[in-house]
């Protein structure tokens, strides 16, 4: 079987977990800050708050960036759900903004006329959540000038994104977005097992969403509000807040990882330069890179050309999971989710894409990945779609 996606652990990896089992700490240990001091080192942003998983970190964002009941958060449809249920967590509101055609990203282009008719209406967003999708960075700059216009902060869902680059810096910097979310699930580029970080340059935001991460205690003494001399107060919950943390176990593993993520980058991008060369005469749209983009390969989303091709889009899908090629589906857009369609969203409402969604499949794309492994995709995919 050869799936879409898949981690790669080496001794090193299991040495690092098995050190920390071996240690006086499992969680609440130093690992936590040295896996964050790796991360926001690497991508050069000033803070960097670890959590057990992407989700929780964009929960934190939101809350940090005082989201709340009245408020409007807007992302892109063709993402994860937890994109968008971030906000829902919040008790805001959510809409969303279509992308472009060519990247799959959120277009800067709609979003401006959508802010500009937004504006006319009252209801402006308060946040705006691009999503790097596959590991392309959007256009950031220019939805940085646009939040500089209509008022919104940014958080960047750079799940996909570690190691990739944007204007050839890192993604995750916050040069351009108030927070950036990376996500060390399985299949994405590093992983912690499950774990998530919220990276930010503004440290009233940090502070935040450290609280947030962990039940909203607090054991700085300028913040905790006094008590009698002759009792003992070594913490006090000053906000309500979550149990987000990270293990020592989690960030020992991603501090391993982290030390083979620019390999990873590298591989990654052999892969995908071979399918762009091997694919490039099939009946299929390739992945588009943007000049100011360098992908991290999370994903190669390939776009069958349904006119050509004498099968349905579920047709393909199954004739190559027979083969054990286990390509998937990434995403359908999330208001066609039952949960969302019941809030009043309907087919239409972000046509590029809904027909984005229609012609997609995900093939295989992960570091280990032989090229012997990549030739058996390209042939079969050959023989399923009839060229």
């Amino acid at each position: 079987m050869i799936p879409y996606g898949r981690q790669l652990i080496d001794k090193d990896d299991i040495d690092a977990v098995i050190s920390v089992l071996k240690s006086n700490f499992l969680t609440q240990g130093p690992m936590v800050p040295k896996f964050e001091d790796v991360v926001s080192s690497h991508v050069g942003a000033k803070y960097s708050v670890a959590v057990n998983n992407a989700t929780s970190a964009l929960h934190i964002a939101c809350l940090a960036l005082e989201l709340g009941p009245g408020d409007w958060l807007w992302t892109v449809p063709n993402t994860f759900v937890a994109s968008a249920n971030c906000a829902l967590y919040c008790g805001a509101k959510v809409d969303f903004v279509d992308i472009d055609d060519r990247t799959y990203n959120m277009c800067s282009k709609t979003l401006e006329k959508k802010l500009k008719n937004a504006q006319e209406l009252g209801k402006l967003p308060k946040i705006v959540i691009p999503v790097h999708f596959s590991g392309q960075s959007c256009d950031m700059q220019r939805i940085h000038e646009l939040s500089n216009i209509y008022g919104f902060k940014i958080i960047e869902d750079a799940s996909h994104a570690i190691g990739g680059k944007y204007q050839n810096q890192w993604v995750g910097n916050c040069r351009y977005s108030d927070i950036t979310i990376f996500s060390f699930h399985p299949v994405k580029i590093v992983t912690t097992g499950e774990g998530g970080m919220a990276l930010t340059n503004n440290k009233v935001l940090s502070n935040r969403m450290l609280k947030y991460r962990s039940h909203g205690i607090t054991s700085d003494k300028s913040e905790m509000q006094s008590r009698p001399k002759n009792e003992i107060w070594n913490y006090q919950q000053i906000q309500l807040g979550f149990n987000y943390r990270m293990t020592d176990i989690q960030a020992a593993l991603g501090v391993s990882q982290m030390n083979h993520l620019n390999a990873f980058i590298t591989r990654r991008n052999e892969i995908a330069t071979r399918y762009d060369r091997l694919l490039n005469d099939l009946p299929i749209g390739l992945p588009w890179q943007h000049q100011d983009s360098y992908s991290s390969y999370h994903l190669y989303p390939i776009r069958l050309d349904l006119s050509v091709i004498e099968k349905t889009q579920q047709q393909v899908y199954e004739a190559l999971h027979r083969m054990k090629i286990m390509v998937n589906l990434h995403y359908i857009p999330v208001y066609l989710q039952p949960y969302y369609e019941r809030m009043g969203f309907n087919s239409g409402y972000c046509p590029i894409a809904e027909q984005y969604y229609k012609e997609t499949l995900s093939i295989p794309m992960y570091p280990s990945m032989t090229n012997k492994q990549q030739d058996y995709v390209i042939n079969n995919l050959r023989r399923v779609i009839g060229s």
